[in-house]
């Protein structure tokens, strides 16, 4: 009985409320009245102020040319992965033509109705489960198009066609759900790894950066460092020199020999006073007492390292009063030859 029902034909609207020929009519706007004379089709009536031969003339269908929309019923359909579905949606259409509408079918809404249903589960059943969720617009545009093609000699088109809702068996909801947690999880997992990864790179990156800033760092302190201790001994030697030639011609004015015994015994007591305090290994002379010898000592050493240096230049001034007096001694031979 339900499935009698459903297919039982929609009442037909056009037969419902049809005016009544009294010779003068007046059509409204948005409407298309059919007339037949002598049950013969005649013309259709346009809007405003019309005439008619009463008797003769009859009134057969009232065609309106507005918009119209149809609930279309939910139904089941297969889709490829055999999953079933209960799909209802909307239809919307358009009486183009009212004398195909009215000759063309019987009940041109129900026929629309029955054509979008099963076009439905034809296009579903060429789609799986998750393309359905994902090309709903294409969906939609697939059925307006069937619609159209066999809609065209009825004088009705079909401007567009909107999926209500989907649903869905509850395990294959829950699978779903369960596919969609699984996916995030997926993504989050992928999301903190790229994280942890630029996070290592960065840190690699300042580490590297860091060392070779330290690096460069060093070598500048290294580089001034060097330059410093090389300016440092130079100045060092140029104050030894310099003190190495004060002394010698501090040594080589008049008591410049008592002036260095001074030193030399100066030193000597301040070296005693040192001994002991940095090891306890201690190396004395076996006469540690006699200052005037070791004083003596140091004298003798020091005129040793020095008689050297003094013959060298006696030596040197001799034979420079050589050489100078030869070209003398060689010109008075020079004056002798020529006399004799």
């Amino acid at each position: 009985l339900k499935r009698v029902a459903r297919l039982a034909p929609a009442p037909c609207r056009w037969n419902s409320g049809l005016p009544v020929n009294i010779g003068v009519l007046f059509v409204p706007q948005q409407e298309a009245w059919v007339v037949e004379r002598m049950g013969k089709f005649h013309r259709i009536l346009e809007p405003g102020l019309n005439f008619l031969i009463p008797l003769l003339d009859r009134i057969r269908y009232v065609q309106s040319l507005k918009e119209i929309v149809i609930n279309v019923p939910e139904q089941s359909a297969v889709t490829l992965d055999n999953v079933t579905l209960q799909i209802d949606g909307v239809l919307y259409l358009r009486v183009m033509d009212p004398y195909k509408a009215s000759y063309g079918v019987e009940d041109p809404e129900y026929a629309v109705t029955q054509l979008a249903q099963t076009t439905m589960r034809s296009e579903l059943g060429k789609l799986s489960l998750d393309r359905v969720f994902r090309e709903r617009e294409s969906l939609n545009a697939s059925i307006v198009d069937a619609i159209n093609q066999a809609s065209d000699c009825w004088g009705i088109r079909c401007l567009r066609y909107e999926i209500k809702d989907i649903h869905v068996p509850p395990r294959v909801k829950e699978s779903m759900q369960m596919q969609v947690e699984a996916e995030r999880r997926k993504r989050a997992t992928v999301l903190e790894s790229e994280g942890t990864r630029e996070s290592a790179i960065n840190v690699a990156e300042g580490q590297k950066q860091a060392q070779i800033l330290a690096s460069e760092a060093e070598k500048a302190e290294q580089i001034n460092k060097a330059a410093g201790e090389a300016n440092a001994m130079l100045v060092k030697a140029r104050a030894k020199a310099e003190a190495i030639q004060l002394l010698a011609a501090a040594l080589a004015q008049q008591h410049g020999n008592a002036a260095a015994s001074l030193s030399v015994a100066e030193q000597y007591v301040n070296a005693f006073s040192k001994i002991a305090k940095d090891s306890n290994t201690v190396l004395l002379p076996a006469n540690t007492g006699d200052v005037t010898n070791m004083v003596a000592q140091a004298l003798g050493i020091y005129t040793t390292l020095t008689k050297p240096q003094a013959v060298k230049t006696q030596d040197e001034m001799s034979q420079t009063h050589e050489n100078s007096q030869s070209p003398a001694t060689e010109v008075l031979k020079a004056e002798q030859g020529s006399s004799s």
